[in-house]
């Protein structure tokens, strides 16, 4: 952590007073929380649905919604497919929001998306519309990947006017004021960037992934480590490293992409997602279990 951060933290102890919705911060309650992420429409809308509704039965503790953008930074191939085929079967936004009131599921959603897509929706008062919508088919809050905390105010304003979290990706490289700015803006979680580069299934943990947390550990918010999480014992390393939880899309698209692929049904598509969503979950209970208990002043 920057000197000038980590004198923000010690002064503080917080991300901030803003809290956004109560049911994305206590998600992670107790740790070890599951955070899967898949491209909404992907590869129709139907399957989707199902798609979705399986990593909630599965044990996701929150789930984050990708609403497709035909520019996405930060991508892999894996996500990149994904997005192109939501896109190609006619997602978007309205089309989005209707398919989150319609979502069969009893746990927080969270939209990650890019701010042209919210700044552009509805009228021209910049992203109130936006919110206000996402507020209004129960969303909890956003993830904005390309939307840096030096001009996120209008976004935060509105969140904060509807109750909606603001989450912010926190990469290995960041530090200092710009580290702080995030921290002052954030609600809800921080999503932990566990290694450089884009997004993808890998075969080992980033040695990165504690640095990141360490670097953290003294603002009292939610943090949850994403990019290259593909099996359980991903999941228990990094949550006894000491994150709150665990996010994974690639891995999970990847099955998706798989079933599209070779033209399964999607009821056997949805079983392998909830089969995955199972295994991470319970990698992530066993890291969180190995960790010694909190003292207690």
């Amino acid at each position: 952590m920057g000197d000038d951060a980590a004198d923000a933290a010690g002064a503080s102890g917080s991300a901030d007073s803003r809290t956004g919705t109560d049911a994305t911060a206590t998600a992670f309650d107790g740790g070890g929380a599951f955070v899967p992420y898949l491209a909404v429409g992907d590869p129709t809308y139907e399957a989707s649905l199902e798609y979705v509704e399986a990593l909630a039965r599965g044990g996701a503790d929150l789930i984050e919604l990708g609403l497709p953008f035909s520019e996405p930074m930060a991508e892999g191939p894996t996500i990149q497919g994904a997005v192109t085929r939501a896109l190609e079967a006619g997602m978007t936004p309205d089309r989005f929001f209707e398919f989150v009131s319609e979502l069969d599921v009893d746990v927080p959603l969270v939209c990650m998306t890019y701010y042209n897509l919210i700044y552009q929706y509805g009228s021209s008062d910049g992203p109130r519309s936006f919110v206000e919508r996402a507020a209004e088919v129960g969303l909890e809050g956003f993830v904005v990947p390309d939307l840096p905390a030096e001009e996120a105010g209008p976004l935060r304003e509105a969140c904060d006017e509807f109750g909606l979290d603001l989450i912010f990706i926190v990469a290995p490289t960041t530090r200092g004021d710009r580290l702080e700015r995030m921290m002052e803006r954030v609600s809800g979680y921080v999503y932990v960037q566990a290694r450089l580069g884009a997004t993808g299934a890998r075969e080992d943990v980033s040695d990165q992934t504690g640095e990141s947390l360490e670097r953290l550990a003294d603002w009292e918010i939610p943090k949850a480590v994403g990019f290259g999480i593909k099996t359980g014992e991903h999941a228990e390393r990094i949550a006894a490293a000491g994150a709150d939880g665990i996010i994974v899309g690639s891995a999970l698209v990847d099955i998706v992409a798989e079933g599209h692929e070779d033209d399964r049904p999607v009821e056997e598509t949805a079983d392998r997602l909830a089969e995955k969503a199972r295994e991470l979950k319970a990698g992530a209970t066993r890291g969180a279990e190995s960790l010694p208990e909190p003292e207690h002043p």
